[in-house]
């Protein structure tokens, strides 16, 4: 007789956790309202895969390229991530793992969905139809200016998150604790106003994970700290557990910690569990568990 799976929690002292697993087969074993907050950044369903090269530059004279005062530098390749990210039916993929979203959802708990312009108006339809309609709380446009420019129709230069509470009304938002930003005509405000700031609206202004920048892992959809950061404080309570299934390169676990929130972060695929080991291996409270099937069970399941 096969026995039940074991339940995937989190010790009351611990500070995060790390699966490395399919997410529908986590799920299903994370205690019913356990959670106080999901954020996820599912695969956009581009069509293509998503890749991100590492890359330094050494002074060689004899290199592949000029820098400043026109000394000569060579490239070398460092390291290359990639995943695949195609769905013939993304809204039969998303469904199964919004749903769970749902139930480990605590009664005053939120969930943020990131997507693009592909996808975000059937997964809102579909939120919908498992949240229900009365728990849409936001659609919250990332806005950014960074990348490429088609010259047939004006440049995507955004993402949307969409925000549902499981209970709206019960929902937690700590509107004293979000960062203030200034406004954009602060002579109009006053000086009082201009000084303190004003709280966000639903369109937010914040750069990308610069290419070249520190905070950079080489994972190709990095998503910036400030705007996962923001997400937290605003939605869940201090000490609560932030929960994001498709963890990528463990950014949801970056800004749970700078923000005294506990994690539970699970994504399958080898080189995102290998950004996360570098990125929280000296972190004390942060635990790694392994609970792909055993390699018989894999090869069975293909």
């Amino acid at each position: 007789m096969q026995s039940e799976p074991t339940p995937v929690t989190l010790p009351a002292d611990a500070r995060g956790l790390v699966c490395h697993a399919d997410n529908l087969d986590v799920l299903p074993r994370i205690e019913s309202g356990s959670v106080d907050l999901v954020y996820i950044d599912p695969p956009f369903n581009t069509g293509r895969t998503q890749r991100r090269t590492q890359l330094r530059t050494v002074r060689d004279e004899q290199g592949d390229r000029t820098g400043f005062g026109g000394h000569r530098y060579r490239t070398e390749q460092l390291t290359q991530r990639a995943y695949a990210d195609p769905f013939g039916d993304y809204e039969a993929f998303l469904a199964p793992r919004l749903e769970h979203a749902h139930r480990l959802l605590a009664p005053h708990g939120s969930l943020y969905v990131h997507l693009d312009y592909r996808e975000v108006h059937y997964v809102k339809v579909l939120l919908d139809a498992i949240f229900g309609r009365d728990n849409f709380l936001n659609e919250i446009v990332w806005a950014y200016d960074y990348g490429g420019r088609p010259k047939d129709r004006w440049p995507a230069k955004h993402d949307t998150i969409l925000l549902y509470a499981k209970t709206a009304g019960s929902h937690v938002f700590n509107r004293d604790d979000i960062d203030r930003i200034p406004y954009m005509a602060p002579g109009l405000a006053g000086a009082e106003k201009a000084a303190r700031g004003k709280l966000p609206t639903d369109t937010w202004w914040h750069t990308i994970v610069s290419p070249t920048g520190k905070e950079k892992l080489g994972y190709p959809t990095q998503k910036p700290l400030g705007i996962v950061r923001r997400m937290l404080v605003a939605s869940s309570p201090p000490g609560g557990l932030v929960c994001d299934f498709f963890a990528g390169s463990g950014t949801t676990g970056a800004a749970a910690l700078l923000e005294g929130r506990r994690f539970l972060l699970v994504d399958s695929h080898d080189q995102a569990i290998d950004v996360m080991r570098d990125r929280f291996g000296a972190e004390t409270g942060v635990a790694f568990h392994d609970l792909r099937p055993a390699p018989e069970a894999r090869e069975e399941r293909a």
